[in-house]
């Protein structure tokens, strides 16, 4: 079997960046069953209602919908079972400290293969007001469009 290389990406967590403010963020790697890996490979993933939490010395992660692989038996896993993360112990105490000041959370980001090993980025985040996502939606658009009056400018045509 030819062994894989690069980033392949699985599952992303678009709303995520909209509804919080991106402070850290961290790869991590996951312990799954070989159920998961299957469903994971053949591009099966939710990280819509996932998140992450510090318990003792390790990270877990809940609510990351990695559903039942159609061909396996009995042997299948639990779909929205909680999942360890693997990370190494300045990582964990990094994050333990910061999840410990008020309004940060813990949010899963993408889910994807690197190097052939399932991988889930998550990020340290503050939840965004409404008035924040507001903001920050029009400041998308005004950078869409000096981004499309510079690339009119540089083509010669008239504004």
């Amino acid at each position: 079997m030819v062994k894989e290389s690069g980033r392949k990406l699985i599952a992303q967590n678009r709303k995520a960046r909209h509804d919080y403010a991106i402070e850290d963020v961290f790869e991590a790697g996951m312990v799954l069953v070989g159920t998961e890996v299957k469903s994971l490979r053949a591009g099966r993933a939710s990280l819509v209602d996932g998140y992450a939490f510090v318990e003792g010395n390790e990270i877990w992660m809940r609510g990351v919908n990695i559903p039942e692989y159609n061909e396996a038996s009995w042997t299948n896993h639990d779909p929205l079972r909680a999942r360890k993360l693997l990370l190494n112990r300045q990582e964990i105490s990094k994050i333990s400290g910061k999840l410990k000041e008020s309004g940060l959370t813990l949010i899963p980001l993408s889910l994807y293969f690197n190097d052939g090993k399932a991988k889930v980025e998550i990020a340290l985040a503050r939840g965004r007001k409404n008035y924040d996502k507001r903001q920050a939606i029009a400041e998308k658009d005004a950078k869409r469009e000096t981004a499309k009056a510079v690339g009119r400018r540089n083509k010669g045509m008239a504004e």
